[in-house]
């Protein structure tokens, strides 16, 4: 029989309900120690290496679900010293899209990591597990996690950086927007198609080249934004200060998308590919 200690009456309802969701043969008995919580006597029906992995894994679930969202403002705070209760919960929200999140940018930074957080974790369950009858958990969460920890603080300090980047950002859409509300307006509309590269269209449908966009550049004082000659997706359109944009595409939180319309609001619009005015010859000039 194995048994396991619980301090917290959520945690161990979670660990239970995770064993049964793992392995609907496992047998419980549930009763309450006075010094140590509750206490859970596991029945090993099971191998052990199985039962092993399915108590490992159940307090994996239960520690990411109660206890890393402390930790990472525990560390937030201790280790890189902020205070402000805003950063904080960014920073926070961050890290879990490193540790968790599903989208490619999230994936590859674990990748470039070169550490499954997740993975850890389970192994240092696993290691405080086997080879004992009875299990604490706070003292497993308390002496056990050391290595999981340490990668915990170099994981906020990516978040901290993509959290200056994304500061950085703002102030850059801040001066755009700022820029942009003082010009003098310019051509009445403009036609975005979504690509690698932003392909303009002109209000007559024809299509301006990488020529005509430099040359329509060349007239204003880019340089003061950090853009440049080679930047043909958001520095044509500050040249230009249309006063209407329409983007059409297939991905309105596409990264150069969502900057045009962060930058110029509610002059900018998205549309479906399918409302494209001129035709499918965009995808011929747009590859």
């Amino acid at each position: 029989m194995l048994e396991a200690y619980f301090e917290s009456d959520k945690e161990v309802l979670m660990f239970c309900e995770h064993l049964f969701r793992n392995d609907k043969e496992i047998e419980l008995h549930w009763k309450i120690h006075e010094e140590w919580g509750n206490h859970i006597q596991i029945e090993k029906k099971l191998s052990d290496e199985h039962l092993i992995h399915v108590v490992a894994k159940s307090m994996t679930n239960v520690f990411i679900v109660h206890r890393l969202g402390n930790l990472i403002k525990h560390i937030i705070k201790k280790y890189y010293y902020y205070s402000n209760n805003d950063e904080i919960e960014r920073i926070h929200d961050l890290t879990n899209w490193i540790f968790a999140g599903k989208d490619q940018d999230s994936i590859q930074v674990r990748k470039n990591k070169g550490v499954d957080l997740n993975q850890l974790l389970i192994s240092l369950f696993i290691s405080n597990v086997k080879n004992t009858e009875i299990i604490h958990y706070d003292s497993v969460v308390k002496f056990g996690l050391k290595a999981f920890k340490d990668e915990m603080i170099q994981y906020v300090g990516l978040a901290i950086d993509e959290y200056k980047r994304e500061e950085e950002h703002q102030e850059f859409v801040y001066m755009l927007r700022d820029y942009i509300s003082k010009k003098e307006p310019g051509i009445p509309i403009i036609h975005i198609v979504q690509g690698k590269s932003f392909a303009f269209y002109q209000e007559s449908g024809k299509l301006l080249s990488k020529l005509e966009l430099q040359t329509i550049m060349q007239k204003e004082p880019l340089y003061i934004f950090g853009l440049d000659v080679d930047e043909l997706n958001l520095a044509p359109l500050i040249a230009m200060a249309p006063k209407k944009i329409k983007i059409y595409g297939e991905d309105p939180a596409e990264p150069k998308t969502l900057t045009v319309i962060n930058v110029f609001q509610e002059k900018a619009e998205f549309e479906s590919i399918q409302k494209f005015p001129f035709g499918l010859d965009w995808k011929k000039e747009n590859k």
